[in-house]
Formats: structure tokens, C-alpha cells, sequence
């Protein structure tokens, strides 16, 4: 048999490995503490699975979706407005996804061709890359240094790439760095944008985790931005819904117009019950929302304070369920690190090579345990020595 080359693109996800990694030390008998995928284990509000169940108990909702219901354009529309004072036409501003990361990996499809310059961060959430790769692009990587605080800076970017870029994917607050954008950053990102004739796409998944007091922002709420781009937010975090698979792509009708076309060749639409459970989400009671980021900034407070105290020097992240940290000056590869992490601390986190180039010489750690199972996981990486460089076998 012959398959694509496109697959010669990509090796093993990295998360899949990881999860092979689990299982054999699981196997074996010893904890493991989980720290790798960012998949949230603060469950929804009983509202929202509420919704859910008694949508999934009626029988007429088994049939294809196709479209997204006006209910659910409706309440995306109303939860842009009030949160982040964004107008979206419902009918042709806002496209429903089976999760913000199939919408961020087949856009490129509808609007990439073969060849096409792509600006991508680095290091970046591996979809970006991905999703122009897999539609034929030439990626252009934009480093996101830490002496910048982690935010692009455009620029640098060459005038030749400029101007052939065709889009640019863009996130704040950032996965993995966990770095947030000031607003001079959106105001100059749309004269950009505009300058070149590049189309933006900006992922703002985790925009209600900003901590110590500050709210996040849409990029689409600066003036200009809709013009050239797009927003991809996602209910996976913020509502504890991420295996239901609930995301938006909202923003420039031209853009989301193209969006919806190819999605309308390859799906049949988000199920029923979930379009349910996504406007009880948005619309009903939002006390969940502040709970679940106050959950996160102790588990966020709880590890970076134990891991500095024991000498592994990181700095609190702004935002995001992630850490992103600094691997031990004795290590040259991340992916050295976490596999000795594993072996000898049962600890379990993200190299951050697979985040890009940049993502070489940081692991991320993601905020997805409770905080006395946190505070398990900074005892068993002290006792093992690995921070030392003697690791106890």
C-alpha cells in the first residue's frame, strides 16, 4: 500500500507518546503524576451537563445537525457582546467547530494554497504549523523570545516574508508560553495585517484564565481587526468542556463564509445535545467561570512556589493552565529531561521541542491535578535528584 506524503510530515504526536510513557510506568506499579496534556479535570457546572442530558434523552436529536441552530449563533452573539463588547452578525459572522483545533486545522484548506507563506510562532501549539502544512504551505516561524516576554515582534519579520505572506496565526493568552499581549501589540498587528494584505488568525482559547486581577480581551475589540481576520475561542477550558468538542470561529464574514463552505463538504455539523450544552454554557450562570479560574491560579501558585523552593526556578505564568519552564542547566534536550522525569520522579510533562524550534530547553507543565496531588508531584522530583543531577535509580 502507498499512502500520502503529507504523513511524511509528521511523526507519532507527541501526546500519543506520552501516553505510552503513562501506561508502561502505570503497568509497573508506580504513581504517576499527569502533567503533560492540558485536558481540564474541573467538570462542568451541573447546568451545563443538566442541559446536556436532557437534550441527549430526546430522541428527535439524533439526526445530522447540518447547520448550527439560530439559538446557538444567537447566544455566541450575545456572549461576544457582553464579555468582550464584540458585535457578530449571527448569520454570518460566527461558524460553530468540532473543537477550536479541527477549526484551526482545516481553515488553512479554505484559504492556503499550495505554496503560500505562512507566519506561524514559535513556539507554538502544534496545529498552527500543522493546518498550513497540511495545505501545502511554506511555514515562516516568528520567535516569541523570552527577552520579549514572549510577544512577537513583527518587526522583525523580513520584508520579503511580508509580503508574501498570505496569513499569520497569532495567540494571546499563549499556548505554551503562557505569555499575554499588550494591546499596543493588536493595535500594531492589525496595521500589519493591513500593510501586507495578510489574513489573521487568532486563537484566544484561554482568554478567562488571565490571573492577579486582570481580564482578558478579544483581539477582534480592536478597531481594524475584523477587517483582516478571524478569532478561534473554544468552550473546552473555561467550561470544563473539552470532550465535547465545542469551538467558534468568529470575525470577517468573507473569511468564516469560506470557513463554513469547506466544513459543509467534510461534517454534518456539531451535535444536537452539544449545541445545547454550549448555549447553557455562554448564556446561563457564568459563576463557574471565575471558579474555575481561581482553581487554577492556586494549582498555579501551589507548583511554581514548590518547584522554586526545591530549586527548579520558574516563573508564574500570567494565564493559561500551562507552565512553561526552564529545563536544568545539566540537561541539553528537553526531551531528555521529561523522559528521566518519568522514570525517576513518576512526573510527567510536555518537552517543549515539540512546540518548534524555540520550544528546545523548556518543558510545559500543565495545571491539570488537584493541589495536594501537585504538591505529591514537587515531593517526588526533590526525592529523586534529578534537579541535582543525581538521580537516585
Amino acid at each position: 500500500m502507498k499512502f500520502s506524503n503529507r504523513l511524511d510530515l509528521f511523526g507519532k504526536s507527541v501526546f500519543t507518546k506520552i501516553v505510552e510513557l503513562k501506561r508502561k510506568k502505570q503497568e509497573s506499579g508506580d504513581e504517576v503524576f499527569d502533567l503533560s496534556i492540558g485536558t481540564p479535570n474541573i467538570p462542568p457546572a451541573k447546568h451545563i451537563i443538566d442541559a446536556l442530558c436532557t437534550a441527549a434523552a430526546d430522541e428527535k436529536n439524533y439526526i445530522y445537525a447540518i447547520n448550527d441552530q439560530n439559538a446557538l449563533l444567537e447566544a455566541v452573539s450575545d456572549w461576544y457582546d457582553k464579555r468582550y463588547q464584540v458585535n457578530l452578525n449571527p448569520k454570518t459572522e460566527i461558524c460553530s467547530l468540532l473543537g477550536s483545533q479541527e477549526g484551526l486545522a482545516h481553515i488553512s484548506m479554505s484559504i492556503i494554497d499550495e505554496g503560500d507563506v505562512v507566519l506561524v510562532p514559535d513556539p507554538c501549539y502544534p496545529v498552527f504549523a500543522h493546518g498550513p502544512m497540511l495545505a501545502g504551505a511554506e511555514i515562516y516561524f516568528m520567535p516569541q523570545k523570552k527577552e520579549n516576554d514572549y510577544v512577537i515582534c513583527l518587526e522583525d519579520i523580513p520584508e520579503k516574508i511580508a509580503q508574501k505572506a498570505k496569513a499569520m496565526l497569532v495567540s494571546y493568552p499563549n499556548n505554551p508560553t503562557a505569555a499575554i499581549a499588550p494591546d499596543r501589540f493588536y493595535e500594531d498587528l492589525v496595521a500589519f495585517a493591513k500593510k501586507y494584505d495578510i489574513i489573521v488568525l487568532h486563537d484566544n482559547a484561554y482568554s478567562d484564565l488571565i490571573y492577579d486581577g486582570k481580564k482578558g480581551k478579544s483581539f477582534l475589540s480592536f478597531p481594524g481587526a475584523k477587517d483582516i481576520g478571524v478569532e478561534f475561542n473554544s468552550l473546552s477550558k473555561t467550561y470544563g468542556l473539552a470532550g465535547a468538542r465545542i469551538g467558534f470561529c468568529v470575525g470577517n464574514e468573507k473569511i468564516v463564509s469560506s470557513l463554513k463552505a469547506l466544513k459543509s463538504n467534510v461534517d454534518y455539523g456539531m451535535f444536537l445535545p452539544i449545541q445545547t450544552a454550549a448555549i447553557a454554557a455562554i448564556s446561563g450562570d457564568q459563576t463557574c467561570v471565575e471558579e474555575t479560574k481561581k482553581a487554577y491560579e492556586k494549582r498555579r501558585n501551589v507548583l511554581c512556589e514548590g518547584f522554586n523552593a526545591i530549586g527548579w526556578k520558574m516563573d508564574k505564568p500570567q494565564a493559561t493552565m500551562f507552565i512553561w519552564a526552564k529545563i536544568p542547566s545539566h540537561y541539553e534536550k528537553s526531551v531528555d529531561f521529561a523522559a528521566d522525569l518519568i522514570e525517576n520522579a513518576g512526573v510527567l510533562v510536555t518537552p517543549g521541542s515539540a512546540f518548534g524550534p524555540s520550544g528546545e530547553g523548556y518543558v510545559r507543565i500543565a495545571l491539570v491535578q488537584e493541589e495536594e496531588i501537585l504538591k505529591r508531584a514537587v515531593e517526588a522530583v526533590k526525592d529523586s535528584g534529578i534537579l541535582e543531577g543525581s538521580l537516585i535509580h
